[in-house]
């Protein structure tokens, strides 16, 4: 710099400097206000920024600018929801609006308590930035204040709260496993009491009311609140923030724009690394019961029995250690509706035990280029010598479908050119689902059915499935198809409409070679 041109330069003396300095501080502050996501990670150097996190913040700070006043939201566990929603996001609302009242509530007073404690050590540390400050004599864990009037009550569901306003409810796990959701008992006394005393609390000014739980029940918290008020984009009342382990097209678009089978990434994973995403939600998918996994990790709660088979049933199925012949190879295919509906893709055989083994379940939302792809890779990897498909939406396209694919295949080398092409069997349904599905369900019950391994979705299909529900079970079909195929006789005889039994029937012994042999003469093998 020039001695001439540093002459031109104003003088400025320190206290210009320190103000200058205490401003553009002040212009940060308040662009971390932006949202809880951004305060957080400003102030908190060890907070991991992920997509799912940027989606969960802007729907808090438009709780906060008054554009909806009810919100929920439906991630797996340990994914950080709960850092945001509950300690975070309540410190956020107190620095934009410090005279207001905020209840953090959950299953039980120690989860509520070391929310609350931690949104107060919040307060302590950064609160001078956004002139908050304890109040003096404030000391209670369960109930301070700061000095510009608000402050922050944390309880337990279905403890009182005469005397205390709220303009912001924050509902944290109510419910404390699973057990507790089922208890009509306990979801009876939760929605009374969210009703008559919590709701009753919030203030005309600003009530907002924001949850975070797992989903264990159809009529849990949330369900309820769904049932009676409905979801925003259906006109109703809330907004649903649904960030299933894997993206699944039956929950709807997805927040984050993830095709179906995407995962969800994880705080401590990195967001690009897909492999170590998949890895991770595929061995808790491996380590949860069917149940489980779909309360937990997709937030899509099942009833306790279906219509068909129990979850005790179908664990007891499960065999990967039975040596045993196969006598024909198959695959079974359920088409799908146009690419949104599951194609049900399912392999198996019989074996020279007489039972039929599922093997294989490849099953997902794909057009007809796509399953009839899937179809013959698994026909190939399996050594399938027959695929049965049904045909109720167009015989001609299916095979087609199914020819076509398997030329592709082979044309690009996957599949060698020398290796014939399984035998197409077209089949057609002529009754309901129910009535398909009854007698294959019975087959298990007396041990004519098997699985080899553990196949979560199908399972959960077969478990929860009512004859009520509007979606068409791909995989329930597909296996039927499978079963029919393979053990033409099973449909033979009554339709059993009363309760299945828990376990397989003991004292029957499947008759395997009469079976196979009609088989074989049934398709002039």
């Amino acid at each position: 710099m020039s001695i001439a041109y540093a002459e031109e330069l104003p003088y400025l003396d320190d206290t210009t400097v320190y103000q200058q300095l205490v401003a553009a501080e002040r212009a940060v502050s308040r662009d971390l206000l932006r949202d809880p996501v951004t305060l957080a990670r400003g102030l908190d150097a060890t907070f991991r920024l992920r997509p799912h996190l940027r989606v969960i913040g802007n729907a808090l700070a438009e709780v906060g600018r008054g554009e909806c006043d009810r919100l929920m939201i439906f991630t797996p566990p340990q994914c950080g929801k709960s850092t945001v929603v509950a300690e975070w996001f309540p410190f956020w609302w107190l620095c934009l609006y410090g005279g207001d009242r905020v209840v953090i509530t959950s299953y039980g007073d120690d989860l509520a308590l070391r929310r609350g404690k931690t949104i107060r050590s919040h307060v302590e540390e950064y609160g001078s930035e956004y002139e908050l400050a304890m109040k003096a004599g404030s000391g209670a864990q369960q109930d301070w204040s700061v000095t510009s009037g608000g402050g922050v009550r944390s309880v337990s569901v279905g403890k009182g709260l005469t005397g205390h306003s709220a303009n912001l409810l924050v509902v944290d796990d109510p419910h404390k496993d699973r057990a507790d959701a089922e208890s009509e008992a306990s979801r009876r006394a939760l929605h009374d009491w969210y009703s008559s005393t919590a709701l009753k609390r919030l203030q005309p000014d600003r009530h907002a009311v924001v949850g975070i739980q797992t989903r264990w029940h159809p009529d849990d918290w949330a369900g309820r609140r769904l049932a009676e008020e409905g979801r925003k984009e259906e006109g109703g009342r809330w907004r649903v923030i649904h960030l299933p382990a894997i993206a699944d097209p039956k929950f709807g678009a997805d927040p984050l724009g993830r095709a179906p089978g995407d995962p969800l990434p994880h705080p401590k994973i990195r967001t690009r690394d897909r492999r170590a995403l998949m890895a991770w939600w595929a061995d808790m998918k491996r380590t949860s019961i069917v149940r489980d996994w779909h309360a937990l990790a997709q937030g899509d709660p099942q009833p306790a029995e279906g219509a068909l088979v129990s979850d005790e049933l179908l664990r007891l199925l499960r065999d990967t250690s039975t040596t045993v012949e196969p006598q024909k190879i198959a695959v079974a295919i359920d088409p799908s509706g146009g690419g949104r509906d599951v194609a049900g893709v399912v392999g198996g055989f019989l074996g020279d035990d007489g039972r039929v083994w599922i093997t294989d379940d490849v099953s997902a939302a794909m057009s007809s280029a796509d399953w009839s792809m899937a179809a013959c890779r698994l026909a190939h990897r399996t050594e399938a010598a027959i695929i049965f498909v049904e045909w109720n939406y167009g015989r001609d396209m299916c095979e087609l479908a199914i020819r076509t694919s398997w030329e592709t295949l082979q044309r690009e080398g996957e599949i060698p050119d020398d290796v014939l092409m399984p035998q197409i069997a077209p089949v057609r349904a002529k009754q309901g689902k129910l009535l398909r599905a009854e007698p294959v369900a019975q087959q298990m019950v007396q041990d004519r059915v098997r699985l080899r391994g553990v196949f979560t979705d199908l399972e959960r299909e077969w478990a929860t499935w009512m004859p009520t529900d509007p979606d068409s079970p791909g995989r329930i079909d597909a296996s039927t198809i499978l079963v029919y195929g393979l053990i033409p006789d099973a449909n033979k005889g009554a339709i059993v409409h009363a309760p299945l039994p828990q376990a397989p029937q003991p004292g029957r012994t499947p008759q395997p070679p009469q079976a196979a042999s009609a088989y074989g003469r049934r398709i002039g093998k």
